[in-house]
């Protein structure tokens, strides 16, 4: 049988922080936590959507304010965490026009990347057991550009913008096990992606021809948002060894499972270790152990 969330484990006695779980996929991430024990911080930047999806759960819930595209707010959220066993770095942007972040960022590799890393490492000293990041079957057709991760020297593209965000976790999620590795903590960090899950981020694209199209496409191909979720909620609760990608077998459909596939750029040791410290001097944080 396919595993699914009705089989989670019991999480009573953990605390687990999902970013951007007013919605979509962090919701169901969090709703499943709490449903199975877990104290469950929902970490969102609208505070006021999040009060409405934490009283849609039952459970610990706690809505606490966090914008990935700010990092003094990232900091100050920190700030204001004892302990973690659990931290799901689930909040992102898809393919959006271009912006830029409070510090500058180009806005999806502020908010898929850079502000998770900066989360990650000021929670490090925090966190006890794992931390899962949420990538994206559109990694295969991101390429890092270290010399201009945020678009300042050449034409900005939304789709390839995107896929170098979903890049980027994984090449965070590997270079992060090999510090915790070398660093002797049991903490592992996994990732994993939904496959092709039907979210509100594909109607809030800020694209007039595109967003239309995606709404279209989620009717007639999109898997439901607790698919999508499901694969989160393995990656955090079975014992799998630290930089395993979860997603469903089939790419978009199929049982989930510890063996989606990652592109050769993800796997990079090399460009994973030169991206981490770009984010360090980027955000001003370091790893945390």
């Amino acid at each position: 049988m396919s595993w699914t969330a009705a089989d989670l484990p019991s999480f009573a006695g953990r605390t687990v922080i999902v970013t951007g779980a007013n919605s979509g996929l962090g919701l169901i991430t969090a709703r499943e936590m709490a449903r199975v024990g877990a104290k469950t911080i929902l970490a969102v930047r609208n505070t006021a959507k999040g009060d409405e999806a934490a009283a849609s759960i039952t459970g610990d819930v706690e809505v606490r304010k966090l914008d990935l595209q700010d990092l003094a707010s990232v900091r100050a959220f920190a700030d204001g965490v004892d302990r973690v066993d659990v931290l799901v770095n689930n909040a992102g942007i898809m393919a959006v026009p271009y912006a830029l972040t409070v510090d500058g960022f180009e806005s999806q590799i502020g908010t898929n990347h850079l502000g998770h890393f900066a989360l990650t490492n000021l929670l490090l000293p925090k966190i006890t057991e794992r931390v899962v990041t949420v990538s994206s079957v559109m990694h295969l057709i991101g390429r890092i550009n270290l010399k201009d991760l945020n678009w300042k020297a050449r034409p900005y593209l939304a789709w390839p913008a995107y896929g170098q965000s979903k890049l980027a976790n994984l090449l965070f999620t590997k270079e992060l096990q090999r510090r915790l590795a070398a660093a002797g903590s049991p903490v592992k960090a996994l990732a994993a992606h939904p496959g092709y899950s039907a979210t509100n981020l594909q109607g809030q694209t800020g694209n007039p021809i595109g967003t239309p199209v995606w709404l279209a496409a989620n009717r007639l191909f999109a898997t439901p948002p607790e698919f999508g979720a499901r694969q989160t909620l393995y990656a955090v609760s079975q014992d799998l060894p630290g930089d395993t990608f979860v997603g469903p077998r089939f790419g978009s459909r199929g049982p989930t499972g510890a063996t989606a596939f990652r592109s050769p750029l993800a796997r990079n040791a090399k460009t994973a270790a030169a991206l981490w410290e770009l984010s360090e001097q980027l955000t001003d944080t370091k790893f945390g152990l």
